[in-house]
This record gives structure tokens, C-alpha cells and sequence, in this order.
């Protein structure tokens, strides 16, 4: 990270039962005058799981409500960048990612855990995966607290590779993903060889195309921060991508997200996968998959060797103009605590667990026998990103599947956008990639002028 000064004007436009609680301290807010806070979080599967546990919070705290804001992705992030970044003071614990927290605590805009932290007795930061805790670090100090975290691999239907005598090797290439997808696409038969996001936004298709141009060795600036989006790796990686999800994709894939993709391949309509780790929770839940135990798990497509899947968590923050700290500390200590993990799993069932945040969960005999198949895969992955190296070659930024500046927001965004109508047809890749590098460049330009 570097040690440039990030300003809020800079930035946006760059842009349980009772055993459950025991490691959380008592509430200390009076039952006479409740506080509420209002928590801002991302909607999907995992947070709706916290959201209908949170009563039993409440509970256990009687003079703490809450009251959260749950909206998609991307409408999410701009939300609460705009609250945090101006101070605005809506939010008091806000859903923000491993991209954020650096950035936002260099800036003073988020509140410094570790001394919450260190007075929580049981509550065991050392417990999380290093590599998430890491991420969540600056100075030291996490500045952020993991609900979960992930990297990505391939998710595949074994069933129907034994079927047809088929194997996929345990580090596949993107050539071999391309192969199998075209092995396995019977599109009259509604049955698809790979599903891929295709939904505009850095979070959605731009996050595993990052990880292919990773591992084609291409890069999006060179260390004088020059866009590299238009050289040969960058343009195979893209082309890859965007050529097999056409050919052997799911129709309609521009639009196509995390939760799509995640439906059409849990409904058994799919033979492959590229996706988050996390995306188990999912696809093995008897709830509402049909795929449940016919899965298999395999590295994340690489070219040159180098792992190449991405690294992500989304975590709990506390921006400085919170005015109930301990309280809003006492949830953010719940909702990410190892007694959460077990309510979780005694409540909803133990596929809904939060993967990818504490090496305990992966000692629980029940969730250890559940995840056997992909449960140390996830830990493998997520160890193995390297986001101070993420490509073959040096480069200016960290950052896997995102570049950590502020302007990555607003350029991700539009990149991706330049992606989506590739996908759709309503553009070429060549074209695609040609208007992404001038957004680049514009970008890189002010950092080779400062």
C-alpha cells in the first residue's frame, strides 16, 4: 500500500442461543433508553441468514435494536461510500471488503478495532485465516473484522465427469476449463457447459476476469503506470473469458451475477462453475440445491503456474461518526464471533456456516465432515493469493481481482460495462479492450504525474 494521502473528494470520485453470545461482553446499553443502530450490509445469503438470527442478539442485549439496510451489490457499495467517505453518519457498522478497509482507515474514516479487540475477552482475532486477517490490517491494527472470506476455484459436477470417464486435473489451465465446457454443453437440452458472471460492476464480471488476465501474466499497468490492457496476454485472457461464455455459457449471461450463476448451477443446469469458494453455501445446501454431494473442487484455471485465484472477505467496520462504538462493537463482535459460526450451524444447518473467516470453523467435527471435499481447498486458496504480487510481473498496485486505489471504483465499474457487451454481442473484444485502456490511461496518468 502506498503511503499517498486519499481524500474524501478523491475517493467518491474514484468512485443465537445464549452460548452464541458468550464471547461478546454484556450489553451496555441501558434497557430504559435502547440504542439503534442501523447496519448497512450486503444482500445475499449469508447476510439474510444474519438478519434472521438477529433477534437472538437483541435478546441477549435488551437495550440495543437494530436496524439494518440490505441492498444488492452494487447499490450497497455506492451507498455507503457516499455515508462513510463524506461522514455523513447514517450507518453506524457498515459491510465494506478487504478493497475499503486500507484505503478508508489511511484515511481516519473508519474506527480502529484493535482496542476493541483486545479488551473482548474470547473473542480470538488470531483465530482468523491470516490471510483475511491481513487484509483487514493497517498498521498493524485491523480496521475491519471478517463475516467471511473466499477465494475462488472451479466447481464442477462429478457426477457427470465419472459419467463420461472424464477427469479434471486438480490445477486446471483456462484451455483445459474451455475444453470441458465444450465437452459438456448440450444447450437443447438446457444443459450448459460453464455458467461465468457476466453483470457489469468490479465486484461482478470484473472480479474472476481479473483473475484470468492474472493468470494469462497480464497486468493492468506496468510500474510506470502505464495501461496494459491492450497487450497480448491481457487480450487472450479477455478473449478467453468472453469467447467461452458465449460458446459454452448460460444464454443471457450479461446479466448474470454471482446469485444467477449460483441458481442455474444448484438447479443441476450446468457442468462447471468459476466462482468465490463461498459459493458452497450454496450449491451444498440440501435447502435449495440439487446438486448437493454430485460436486467436485478444483484450483482456480491458471496459465503460467502461479495460483491466480482472487482474495475477498467482507467484513464489519465502524465509521468515526458512529455514536454508540460499544454497542455497535458488541454486534460486529457477535455477528463475527466463533459462537455465531456455531449457532449458525445448530439454527440453519451447517452448509450456511460463513466459510473462509476462522480456522476454527474448520475444526468443528460436523462442519469438518460437511466441507471435506472443499473445505481445505478454501483455506489452500485463500493462503495461496498473493496480493502484493497478484501477476508474473511487477506491478504498481495490490490487489488480486481489484487495484487498490480509490479511482478503481468508478474505473472498474466502467471497464466492466466495456465487458458486459462484449459478452452480450454488442461489441468486440478488440473494441472492448480499446476503450477499457483509455479509461486506464486517463487514470494512470495522474499517478505518473505526482
Amino acid at each position: 500500500m502506498s503511503d499517498r494521502t486519499l481524500s474524501r473528494r478523491s475517493f467518491l470520485g474514484g468512485a443465537a442461543a445464549a452460548v452464541a453470545l458468550a464471547a461478546c461482553g454484556k450489553a451496555s446499553a441501558s434497557r430504559a433508553s435502547p440504542v439503534t443502530l442501523r447496519v448497512a450490509i450486503v444482500s445475499n445469503s449469508q447476510m439474510d441468514d444474519a438478519i434472521s438470527l438477529s433477534p437472538v442478539f437483541e435478546h441477549q442485549h435488551p437495550g440495543i435494536r437494530l436496524k439494518f439496510v440490505n441492498l444488492p451489490e452494487n447499490e450497497a457499495r455506492a451507498k455507503i461510500t457516499a455515508d462513510v467517505a463524506t461522514q455523513g453518519g447514517e450507518f453506524d457498522v457498515v459491510m465494506i471488503s478487504n478493497y475499503e478497509t486500507p484505503l478508508w482507515a489511511k484515511n481516519g474514516w473508519i474506527v480502529d478495532l484493535q482496542p476493541y479487540i483486545d479488551r473482548t475477552p474470547g473473542y480470538d482475532a488470531a483465530d482468523f485465516v491470516p490471510r483475511i486477517r491481513s487484509s483487514l490490517s493497517y498498521n498493524g491494527h485491523l480496521y475491519s473484522v471478517p463475516f467471511y472470506g473466499e477465494s475462488s476455484f472451479v466447481m464442477y459436477r462429478k457426477d457427470l465427469f465419472d459419467r463420461a470417464g472424464v477427469v479434471m486435473p486438480t490445477h486446471p489451465t483456462w484451455l483445459d476449463v474451455v475444453r470441458l465446457a465444450k465437452r459438456f454443453h448440450d444447450p437443447r437440452s438446457g444443459h450448459y457447459g460453464i455458467v461465468l458472471r457476466g453483470d457489469p460492476g468490479w465486484g461482478e464480471n470484473l472480479a474472476p476476469i481479473d483473475t484470468v488476465i492474472n493468470a494469462f501474466g497480464g497486468r493492468w499497468y506496468n510500474m510506470r503506470w502505464e495501461a496494459q490492457l491492450t497487450t497480448p496476454q491481457v487480450k487472450s485472457a479477455v478473449g478467453t473469458y468472453i469467447e467461452t461464455v458465449r460458446a459454452y455459457g448460460e444464454p443471457g449471461a450479461s446479466a448474470d451475477g454471482f446469485t444467477e450463476c449460483g441458481t442455474l448451477y444448484s438447479q443441476g443446469d450446468a457442468a462447471m462453475w468459476y466462482d468465490a469458494t463461498s459459493a458452497t453455501s450454496v450449491i451444498e445446501d440440501p435447502a435449495s440445491s440439487k446438486v448437493v454431494g454430485k460436486n467436485g473442487y478444483a484450483w482456480a484455471p491458471t496459465q503460467t503456474g502461479k495460483p491466480s485465484g482472487w482474495l475477498y472477505t467482507w467484513s464489519l467496520s465502524m465509521p468515526t461518526t458512529c455514536s454508540h462504538r460499544q454497542q455497535a462493537w458488541e454486534f460486529m463482535a457477535w455477528m463475527t464471533s466463533k459462537s455465531y459460526i456455531e449457532l449458525v450451524g445448530h439454527r440453519l444447518g451447517w452448509s450456511h456456516v460463513p466459510p473462509g473467516s476462522r480456522l476454527s470453523s474448520y475444526r468443528i467435527p460436523q462442519y469438518r465432515e460437511l466441507s471435506r471435499r472443499y473445505g481445505p481447498l478454501t483455506l489452500q486458496s485463500i493462503q495461496a493469493a498473493d496480493p502484493k504480487h497478484p501477476t508474473v510481473r511487477p506491478v504498481p498496485y495490490t490487489g488480486v481481482q481489484f487495484l487498490d486505489i480509490p479511482e478503481f471504483q468508478d474505473l472498474g465499474q466502467l471497464v466492466s460495462e466495456q465487458f458486459s457487451a462484449a459478452i452480450a454481442g454488442q461489441t468486440s473484444v478488440e473494441a472492448a479492450l480499446a476503450q477499457s485502456q483509455e479509461y486506464a490511461q486517463t487514470v494512470g496518468a495522474t499517478y505518473r504525474h505526482r
